[in-house]
């Protein structure tokens, strides 16, 4: 090839295509970062397999830290409880400090199947209106965007608390992964650089936030750069040496207090010192000769998943193909059912009385079985909550972590949004949640996922708000077959059922019930939602039978392990990059 030009050296020519290249590389990130397309990565061929123990969560680094904590002789307590905090750094739109979550988890050795509740908390300044304008209208910037947004942390108690009680290993350890990615830094994945891309002009309205994940005057970090969070490193490590009264009683509450009061904030000092994870008994349910444990109110995950997988166990699933619109039918009927029940009967149990017994009975299953017709699908106008009790005797990531003595964990925990408010406390390097969306500002109006609720979820002090949060453990004889969960806000009830039936009803493999297209109904708006996936002809037969069907997004990020005869199989979503399972 003819050049026709000269260059004074091969470094010359050497530098200009290094130049060149680097300059193309940037284009097409750009191109990669703005587009609004989800990346669907191939899973494995199989699930993941190992012998010894696994663990599966939506970020890789994360993942790693599980592992390594199995290997040095940690409990799948002590993994999980590693992973929560190491998410804190490498996850910052859902792992996290700030926030809550929920924990279920069995320790094979006691016996013992309990649910760990670290949800956040009104401020004792709350109010039933505090979100309504002087018209009486709901303001959604008030309870999504502002520091009056901000519930009280649960995070940092409920994962101190499940590794005081269940726990093999000491803080120190467990937190010290996480106190090193945060200190010397990790080279930015793709997920992160486009999720931070994204969520820039969220971010950069708090000049705290912009200083700690965008680089000077605004500009992204894009992959290949390494991000340090030194504050997020000291809190870290004084919550590793003094445990939670660093974060609840010490300079690390000090400072988000100011921060509170800087910005019209309500959290105090005393929110702070009076705020407690608390241990409850899970909700327990059986499905086709499985058991099914998985979070209480103030969940309305498991009560409402077990509630449709009792409607369903009515009909004989396993004889249809898993796309068969029949059977897809049944599905969104049912859900609907659930889902207007959630409307009015669930909230916190120390506020509200929630009818779950009778939301969990099989017979009151055998009542709103008999409302589906198999061949049309009933207006959402015309589904009124039940009444459940006569039959009366409560943005986000999932992980899950099994281990070889039978111990089993499914957590999911979250900020609410990506990032959740937006906000970080000066110089904690704390991203905080702005979950008191999740109450319902104002009787029959919908939270940013479109759910609708009411008295049971109004507002209150000291009150936890209303979730749908479902980390689970399927039982097969007696012992922890299946851990799943997955965020998605009010799709987090559908699309973790889904997985279940997959596995269950269809006898799919981990990795084949993971990938499979997800369909929504949560009875209002009165819609169906469905993945891409589902054929045309599918859809079709849907809307013969009277359901509006939707186009969705990719729904949810399953992280799952299924426990064999052989060992133990993983699988992480393909929907949300970035994500591994990984044993050892």
């Amino acid at each position: 090839m003819n050049i026709p030009f000269k260059f004074r050296s091969q470094s010359e020519l050497r530098s200009i295509l290094m130049s060149v290249v680097a300059t193309l590389y940037l284009l097409s990130l750009t191109a990669c970062l703005q587009s609004k397309e989800t990346v669907f990565t191939d899973p494995a061929v199989g699930p993941v397999y190992a012998q010894n123990g696994m663990v599966v969560t939506q970020e890789a680094m994360a993942t790693k830290v599980g592992v390594d904590i199995l290997e040095q002789g940690g409990n799948a307590v002590d993994a999980a409880v590693a992973v929560g905090f190491a998410l804190a750094v490498t996850l910052p739109r859902a792992g996290n400090l700030g926030g809550g979550g929920f924990m279920v988890l069995h320790m094979a050795k006691t016996k013992e199947t309990v649910a760990i509740d670290y949800r956040e908390s009104a401020p004792a300044g709350a109010t039933r209106d505090m979100f309504l304008d002087e018209k009486g209208n709901a303001v959604s910037e008030r309870s999504r965007f502002t520091h009056l947004s901000v519930g009280v942390p649960g995070t940092v108690a409920g994962l101190t608390l499940a590794l005081r009680k269940f726990g093999t290993l000491p803080l120190k350890q467990v937190m010290a992964p996480a106190i090193r990615l945060a200190m010397q830094g990790f080279e930015v994945p793709l997920p992160l650089a486009r999720s931070l891309q994204k969520r820039r002009e969220h971010l950069l309205r708090w000049p705290e936030s912009g200083q700690i994940f965008f680089k000077n005057n605004g500009r992204p970090y894009v992959p290949g750069d390494r991000l340090y969070q030194k504050d997020l490193a000291r809190s870290l490590d004084a919550i590793a040496k003094e445990g939670t009264q660093a974060f609840y009683r010490g300079d690390i509450a000090r400072k988000l207090v100011d921060e509170m009061q800087r910005h019209g904030g309500l959290m105090t000092l005393e929110d702070l010192e009076n705020y407690r994870a608390v241990i409850r008994e899970p909700v327990q349910g059986t499905y086709r000769g499985h058991e099914i444990y998985s979070m209480p109110p103030p969940s309305s995950g498991g009560v409402h998943l077990i509630e449709i997988l009792n409607i369903l166990e009515g009909y004989p699933l396993g004889s249809f193909d898993a796309e068969n619109p029949d059977k897809l039918h049944l599905l969104a009927e049912a859900m609907k059912l659930a889902y207007a029940d959630r409307s009015q009967h669930l909230g916190d149990p120390d506020f509200w009385r929630v009818p779950v017994n009778g939301l969990l009975s099989k017979s009151y299953a055998d009542k709103l079985r008999k409302q589906i017709k198999g061949n049309r699908a009933k207006p959402s106008k015309e589904i009124r909550p039940g009444n459940p009790l006569p039959y009366e005797n409560s943005e986000t990531t999932h992980f899950s972590v099994m281990d070889k003595e039978g111990n089993a964990v499914a957590n999911t925990y979250t900020l609410n949004f990506n990032y959740g408010s937006g906000i970080v406390a000066k110089g904690t390097g704390i991203l905080l949640n702005n979950e008191m969306d999740d109450f319902s500002a104002k009787p029959g109006v919908p939270n940013a996922y479109g759910l609708v609720g009411g008295k049971a979820n109004a507002v209150a002090p000291f009150k936890r708000p209303l979730s749908s949060m479902s980390p689970t453990l399927v039982f097969k004889a007696g012992k922890p077959f299946l851990a799943t969960g997955s965020p998605g806000g009010s799709r987090i009830i559908t699309t973790t059922l889904q997985l279940i039936l997959n596995v269950v009803d269809h006898e799919m493999t981990l990795a084949a019930a993971t990938k499979a297209p997800r369909l929504h109904h949560q009875w209002l708006p009165d819609h169906l939602e469905l993945e891409a996936g589902f054929s045309q002809e599918i859809r079709q037969a849907l809307m013969d039978k009277g359901h509006r069907i939707v186009d969705a997004e990719p729904m949810g990020s399953t992280q799952s392990i299924l426990r064999g005869a052989d060992g133990f199989y993983g699988a992480s979503d393909p929907r949300r990059p970035g994500a591994l399972a990984k044993g050892y």
